[in-house]
């Protein structure tokens, strides 16, 4: 057996071979590369512009040129966060356990983050704040977004949600325009083939971003991250994750985290990705790999065995295992969807994970006239007024919520550490 492992050696010249390959002045993949980052200045006017641009102040003075109106709303939020309006932690767990709470050693190293996917519109996230503070419920720790970049752009959305996110000490990923669904960016089809989310099925094959447009979704990357400071976007093909690990390693400070529609479901799915994370890391370790979202059918053994790769690399302080815990009641999954018992055996063996939902309640998803639908982040912000659905993704996003204060609570009860929106519920 010893012998036959053996065999599996990466030999020094095959990685010579890849050296020889990356370092190649004549080698066209990564002149293509370097011609879109010159571009922006180079890598570090790049880093430069990104940090002036995802300062709170600087946010701010442009949102009041764009949308004044959520300057307001802003500032409430800061105002509330400044004045402790938002149940602290430990007032959460005695809420919750009432002299129970001194039967458990909450152990942090081991907190399970709650992820909301998604918060499409800034007077949403408003929403469930004040919900929050009334009913003393958590903000979630880390809040995923999939609404078309340019449109929030022009709406002031964009500006608004990233200042929130600051003011909560939530992180945060954006979805670029630059992936399967058409049009990109650009107004061009990303991908002649597909006609928009109803040939959704279509992704699932690795063509989301054909041809020129990995190199698109980098040039679209680096707008974004210059002019707005966003720093972590959605990742969803296999080609765009290996550029993002190429130009955290040639030095700019980006992020990603790989979606769920990688289609990532076996240990050896993680292996290969985070193989190739460890390749191009840089020489302190880190990778621009922050969040790894792995198919919704992989069971506790796959996700232990994927934090097993990721000790052996030693990413677990970098790369956060995300876990689908509740799913849109329609058009991603067969229904009835709850990981929450698994999530409660996983939570009290595996660090740096997540807990995502993007559903509500099973209880609660039933019973609504219009249920969560994933089809609904890929329709344009008019449409959705226009048809009158606005109201209905408003108590969706509420419902998304709730379940994660439901998560929140079992957690809570069985011993486990939750990490909650940093600014507003982890206090001193």
């Amino acid at each position: 057996m010893k012998n036959l492992r053996e065999k599996l050696k990466i030999p020094e010249n095959a990685l010579q071979a890849i050296n020889d390959f990356l370092l190649d002045e004549d080698n066209p993949i990564i002149n293509d590369l370097l011609k879109i980052i010159e571009k922006y200045g180079g890598v570090d006017e790049v880093n430069k512009k990104a940090e002036e641009a995802n300062k709170l102040d600087t946010i701010l003075k442009k949102l009041t040129n764009k949308k004044p109106e959520y300057i307001k709303d802003l500032e409430w939020l800061i105002k509330q966060r400044d004045e402790f309006a938002f149940i602290s932690i430990p007032e959460y767990r005695e809420k919750i356990l009432g002299n129970d709470v001194y039967k458990f050693e909450f152990d942090d190293s081991f907190a399970v983050t709650l992820e909301l996917s998604a918060c499409q519109y800034f007077p949403f996230l408003i929403d469930v704040a004040k919900d929050a503070i009334e009913n003393q419920k958590l903000m979630p720790g880390r809040i995923i977004r999939v609404r078309k970049m340019k449109e929030q752009e022009e709406d002031g959305d964009l500006l608004a949600m990233t200042a929130a996110m600051q003011i909560i000490g939530a992180t945060y990923v954006e979805t670029l325009d630059t992936k399967g669904t058409a049009p990109g960016p650009d107004g061009l089809p990303v991908n002649v083939h597909l006609g928009g989310p109803d040939t959704i099925t279509g992704y699932f094959g690795g063509v989301g971003q054909p041809n020129d447009f990995a190199l698109k979704w980098v040039d679209e990357y680096l707008y974004y991250y210059t002019n707005y400071g966003v720093k972590q976007v959605l990742n969803v093909n296999p080609g765009t994750v290996l550029l993002g690990y190429f130009i955290y390693k040639l030095g700019i400070n980006n992020e990603f985290k790989i979606s769920v529609f990688m289609g990532n479901d076996n240990p050896y799915s993680s292996l290969w990705t985070l193989l190739t994370g460890r390749l191009f890391a840089r020489e302190d370790g880190t990778s621009p790999l922050i969040g790894y979202n792995l198919s919704n059918a992989v069971n506790n053994e796959t996700m232990e065995l994927s934090a097993y790769i990721r000790r052996k690399f030693d990413f677990e302080d970098v790369v956060r295992l995300e876990h689908h815990i509740t799913e849109t009641w329609k058009s991603i999954v067969r229904q009835p969807y709850d990981r929450r018992d698994e999530l409660i055996e996983l939570g009290k063996k595996v660090k740096n994970i997540s807990a995502k939902h993007e559903g509500g309640n099973i209880d609660v998803e039933k019973t609504r006239d219009y249920p969560t639908d994933i089809l609904d982040y890929f329709r344009d912000k008019q449409e959705i007024v226009d048809a009158g659905d606005w109201e209905a993704l408003k108590i969706n996003h509420r419902d998304r919520y709730n379940a994660i204060n439901t998560t929140a609570d079992l957690l809570t009860k069985n011993g486990i550490s939750i990490i909650a929106a940093q600014k507003l519920h982890h206090r001193d």
